[in-house]
């Protein structure tokens, strides 16, 4: 199928990208990588009026350190370019975990950071990643900018809090704190497709070896990310044992309500979604351990 009929405007800079967006509101629709909004609209299940390519914004791209233990990521930064960014990888091994999950090496060469949070699919690895590093999303439109947690950015299907004038321009991560070690875990029918259930967990232990702080949020079992971080609270000043996983992996499971779907049920999701806690805290204590 073809899009239905639409204007093409290649914005120059990054007010006339925000002037656009607030002349024309839900009317409009942003182009970066493209990789679900031009399938969307071959299917003409999106039909913008407007298409605003901000593909030549060059100043939205990149990693950059914005302040000591903060990393900042430009929304048109590409997936490649964070998979082939040791430095960053090592400062966000969340990251490194998961970018080889996301769809295909075509697919991550155009997608960018910021399409991928916007267009919130609550099955993507990203948001899930954002929502257990405790992300921060920078927004900005032509009345100014805001910060939004990713807890809070994330309100629905396929739904975020950013206003019709508005666009995501970068998001703010937090460094790995000493002693602390992240993995993430999904299961999928075939390598590139949307998990059935995922994963982010992130480990951190005091210097005696107890669990100061385990972060979770879950992908796939939900209209959005699940922050599942309460249910770790067995693990909180203990040592990471396996009755003390086991019970995490309980809460996680008692704490979602997986939808399901043509290749799910919601009880093999719950199932898998409690095995998966169970390995990716086992794998990030592991790694706290290496790291050590």
């Amino acid at each position: 199928m073809k899009p239905a009929p639409f204007k093409y405007v290649a914005a120059t800079s990054l007010d006339q990208a925000l002037s656009l967006k607030a002349q024309y509101g839900d009317d409009a629709r942003f182009l970066a990588g493209g990789q679900s909004l031009i399938p969307a609209m071959n299917f003409r299940l999106a039909r913008p009026a407007v298409l605003i390519d901000i593909n030549g914004l060059t100043e939205l791209a990149g990693v950059g350190r914005s302040k000591p233990g903060e990393i900042g990521i430009g929304a048109l930064t590409r997936y490649r370019a964070l998979e082939r960014d040791g430095d960053f990888l090592k400062a966000c091994p969340l990251f490194a975990d998961a970018l080889p999950h996301i769809a295909h090496p075509q697919i991550r060469n155009r997608g960018t950071v910021g399409g991928n949070l916007s267009h919130a699919d609550p099955a993507s690895e990203l948001p899930a990643v954002a929502t257990a590093m405790g992300a921060r999303m920078r927004i900005k439109s032509l009345r100014g900018e805001r910060e939004l947690a990713a807890t809070e950015f994330f309100v629905g299907l396929l739904t975020t809090d950013i206003q019709p004038d508005e666009m995501l321009v970068e998001i703010a991560l937090p460094t790995a704190k000493p002693r602390s070690g992240a993995s993430f875990l999904e299961i999928a029918r075939r390598r590139g497709d949307f998990a059935l259930a995922g994963i982010a967990a992130i480990v951190t232990q005091d210097d005696a070896g107890r669990c100061s702080d385990v972060r979770l949020a879950l992908c796939g079992v939900g209209e959005t990310p699940v922050d599942a971080s309460a249910a770790a609270s067995p693990l909180l000043g203990q040592a990471c044992s396996d009755d003390a996983i086991d019970a995490v992996a309980a809460n996680v499971q008692k704490a979602i309500t997986p939808f399901g779907n043509v290749h799910a049920s919601p009880d093999y999701q719950r199932h898998i979604a409690g095995v998966l806690t169970n390995r990716a805290i086992k794998a990030a204590h592991r790694r706290v351990a290496h790291a050590t």
